[in-house]
């Protein structure tokens, strides 16, 4: 499962961040790295952006940039 398929008010944890170079890492400088937990708090009237807390901050991202972090939710982990 992806970030950008989480639905609202759902938390997960991240298990993997995909992608190349720079946009991989921005998204691990970001606080987007493995084991660490999310949670979905809005999604914009479009559909995109995602806002998502992490880390104590609300963080916004595109959903393109969202489909290429793994998560694994709370349950299964």
């Amino acid at each position: 499962m992806t970030l950008d398929q989480l639905n609202i008010g759902e938390s997960a944890v991240i298990s993997a961040v995909n992608g190349e170079g720079s946009l991989r890492l921005r998204l691990l400088d970001m606080g987007l790295t493995p084991r660490t937990k999310v949670k979905l708090q809005k999604v914009a009237p479009m559909g995109d952006p995602i806002e998502i807390y992490v880390r104590g901050y609300e963080l916004t991202l595109r959903k393109e940039d969202a489909s290429l972090i793994e998560i694994v939710s709370e349950d299964e982990k």
